[in-house]
C-alpha cells in the first residue's frame, strides 16, 4: 500500500448531541435490574408509632414552657409547664413554684415572659400561672377517664435544663395514689414508663392525638420506668378552684391522727365494715374536734355516714361541702362505740 502521509482524521462525534449515558442513569424512575433503588423520603420511613409521636410533639411542643424560679437567698429552681388557654394561663406543679420570688416562662421559639402565680394546691401538686400575652399556642386538655393501660404516652419537658425534650412510652397503670409534699394522697394518678427526670415536673403527658391526659409529677429515685402524672380530670377540677378562689377549699377537724387497725372482735361486735380507723394523736384547742369532745386515743371509724379506714380516707371525706355542716362522727373509745356531732371548719 502506498501511504502518502497521515490518514485524514475521522470527524469526532458531537458528544453534546449523542446520548452516551446509560438509560438507568437518565431515568431514575425505572432503575435497572440489580441497581440500588433511590432512597425514600424521610416521611416514608416513619411507621405509625413514629408518626404519632412526631405529630403529638409538633402539636404540643410550642405550648410547653421552661419554668425558671428564683427563691429566697438567691436559690433557683426550674421545671416545666404548658399553656392551656391562649390568653396566657399555664399549668405546672406546685412544688416547682413553691416559695418563688419570681417566675419566668420561656418557650421553644425563644419567647420569654415573667409569670404571676394565680394559685397552688400542694395537696395535688398543681399550680396555675399567668403571663401577660395573647394568642399563645395552647394545648388541648383530654379526658383521663378514657385512658387505657397500654396506650401511647408522650412526655414533653425540660429535664436537667435540656429544653423541650420528648420521651415516649405507654400508660403502665391507672388509679395509682401518690403521697404529695403535704402528706395527703394524690388520687387517680397515672403511671407511665415514658422517661421523666428532674425538670420534667409540670410538663404535659399526652396521648397519640396530642391531647393532655396528665400533669407530670414525680419519679421514684433509682427506679427504671416508673413515673407518675396527675390525671388531667383532677388537674382541671383543681385549676378551676384555683382560678375562682386562688386555692382549693377543704374542711378540717383540727386533729393529728394516724391509721390504726381495728380488731376483728370490735368490728364484729359493733357491726363495722372497717379493717382500720384513725387513731387520734392530739387535738387542737378550740378546733372542731375539741368542740365535739374527741380525745387522744379515740379511733375514728366513720364520718358523715362513710367508713374511715385510715387517714387517707379521712382526708378524702373532708371536702368543702362539709364546711360548717353538722355531721356525725363515729369513734371507738376503749371498748365502747361513741357517736358525736361535729362541724368541720374551713382549712386555712
Amino acid at each position: 500500500m502506498n501511504y502518502t502521509g497521515l490518514e485524514k482524521a475521522r470527524p469526532r462525534p458531537n458528544l453534546a448531541a449523542v446520548d452516551i449515558a446509560p438509560k438507568f442513569l437518565l431515568d431514575q424512575s425505572e432503575p435497572a435490574p440489580g441497581s440500588i433503588p433511590p432512597r425514600p423520603a424521610d416521611d416514608e420511613l416513619l411507621d405509625a408509632y413514629s408518626r404519632a409521636v412526631t405529630a403529638a410533639a409538633e402539636r404540643v411542643g410550642p405550648a410547653v414552657a421552661h419554668i425558671q424560679v428564683r427563691q429566697a437567698k438567691g436559690r433557683a429552681g426550674s421545671g416545666s409547664g404548658f399553656v392551656f388557654t391562649p390568653d396566657g394561663l399555664i399549668l405546672t406543679n406546685s412544688h416547682v413554684v413553691a416559695n418563688a420570688r419570681s417566675i419566668r416562662a420561656t418557650f421553644a421559639d425563644g419567647f420569654s415572659r415573667d409569670a404571676d402565680l394565680i394559685g397552688e394546691d400542694p395537696h395535688t401538686d398543681v399550680a396555675v400561672l399567668r403571663i401577660g400575652a395573647a394568642a399563645l399556642p395552647a394545648v388541648e386538655l383530654g379526658v383521663s377517664r378514657n385512658v387505657r393501660v397500654g396506650q401511647l404516652a408522650i412526655a414533653i419537658g425540660n429535664p436537667y435544663g435540656f429544653q423541650h425534650t420528648v420521651t415516649a412510652g405507654v400508660v403502665s397503670a391507672l388509679g395509682r395514689s401518690l403521697r404529695s409534699t403535704s402528706g395527703r394522697l394524690i388520687d387517680d394518678v397515672l403511671q407511665t414508663d415514658a422517661a421523666l427526670n428532674p425538670g420534667n415536673s409540670g410538663g404535659p403527658l399526652v396521648n397519640a392525638r396530642g391531647e393532655v391526659i396528665g400533669l407530670n409529677t414525680a419519679i421514684i429515685p433509682m427506679a427504671q420506668g416508673i413515673c407518675f402524672a396527675t390525671a388531667i380530670d383532677t388537674v382541671k377540677w383543681v385549676a378551676m378552684q384555683l382560678l375562682r378562689d386562688g386555692r382549693v377549699r377543704r374542711s378540717y377537724l383540727g386533729l393529728a391522727g394516724a391509721s390504726q387497725p381495728v380488731g376483728r372482735r370490735f368490728a364484729r361486735h359493733f357491726e363495722l365494715s372497717n379493717a382500720a380507723g384513725v387513731r387520734v394523736e392530739s387535738v387542737e384547742p378550740g378546733a372542731p374536734a375539741a368542740r365535739a369532745g374527741l380525745k387522744p386515743a379515740d379511733v375514728i371509724v366513720a364520718l358523715n355516714g362513710q367508713p374511715v379506714n385510715g387517714i387517707d380516707d379521712l382526708h378524702r371525706l373532708l371536702t368543702a361541702e362539709l364546711i360548717g355542716m353538722s355531721v356525725e362522727i363515729v369513734l371507738l373509745r376503749g371498748a365502747q362505740l361513741f357517736k358525736r356531732s361535729i362541724e368541720p371548719a374551713e382549712s386555712i
